[in-house]
């Protein structure tokens, strides 16, 4: 299912990435607050539930603030009632060890109510904004585990905008932030609030777009949260002490999924 949201209008919070963290979420929410945009121009790309340990409590905060969002693979798999988290990670791989040990539990911890709702969250997204066609998926509109990363070839992007007609695509699920452009064309990933992005750093990343004097400007920012708390809450729960860790170093426990540029830049600043 494709939602179309219409136009909109003022400024627009991005995210992606929630998973299961609940600290992230609310400090994410006190600063739309702080900068006067409303609950409903924010926008999830998906994995709202996912490493930590509150995927309950994540899911009653988004569908209490109306947050508007798309499923994520996570979410796929979970209203599907598959057996694993669908990231496509590679058999045999740590991420894929780690998967069946945290995937288990946010099974376990989601309401019926809870996976009700996630069955009528939509595939994808499009909406207007300052007169551009705008569209969010996860991965990509043709793969909703798709990693696509600011290295990933000019081509594999342009084939969704061909795809969508879309001018600007807001996608998710690689867990790293960036925004890339090709002429008239522009594929932006907020980054995720639930990890932080292999940077050395504890903040965790999200994006605004607004318009100024007629022109978009899209704007990164770090986000700031007690990630102590939700380590240990992590760890209380017996979920992978891998991701535990990752959340007070800043620092991945393994680069997997990472394309060679990204690998590269590992505990190096992110700065745009």
């Amino acid at each position: 299912m494709i939602q179309n949201l219409g136009t909109l209008t003022g400024k627009i919070l991005l995210f992606g990435g929630v998973y299961s963290n609940l600290q992230a979420l609310e400090a994410l929410l006190d600063v739309a607050h702080n900068l006067n945009i409303s609950s409903r121009n924010m926008i999830c790309t998906g994995d709202i539930i996912g490493y930590c340990s509150q995927p309950e409590e994540v899911c009653d905060l988004m569908r209490k603030n109306n947050i508007k969002t798309i499923a994520g693979n996570v979410e796929e798999q979970l209203r599907e009632g598959e057996g694993d988290c669908g990231c496509d990670f590679e058999e045999g791989t740590i991420c894929d060890s780690l998967s069946k040990q945290w995937y288990p539990y946010a099974q376990q911890q989601i309401s019926k109510s809870t996976l009700h709702w996630l069955k009528t969250i939509p595939m994808q997204m499009k909406f207007r904004f300052a007169a551009k066609n705008f569209w969010v998926v996860h991965g990509s509109c043709f793969n909703i585990s798709e990693f696509i990363f600011k290295s990933t070839p000019w081509e594999v992007k342009e084939r969704n905008f061909i795809k969508t007609n879309a001018d600007i695509i807001i996608a998710g699920h690689c867990g790293l932030p960036f925004t890339d452009s090709q002429g008239d064309k522009t594929w932006l990933n907020p980054g995720v609030i639930g990890m932080p992005a292999n940077d050395g750093n504890t903040t965790v990343w999200y994006a605004v777009l607004e318009e100024v004097n007629g022109k978009i400007e899209i704007s990164h920012h770090p986000l700031q949260y007690n990630f102590e708390m939700a380590s240990t809450l992590m760890d209380n729960h017996e979920l992978p002490k891998e991701y535990s860790n990752t959340l007070k170093t800043g620092i991945w426990d393994n680069c997997d999924i990472l394309p060679d540029m990204e690998t590269s830049h590992q505990g190096k600043e992110i700065r745009f």
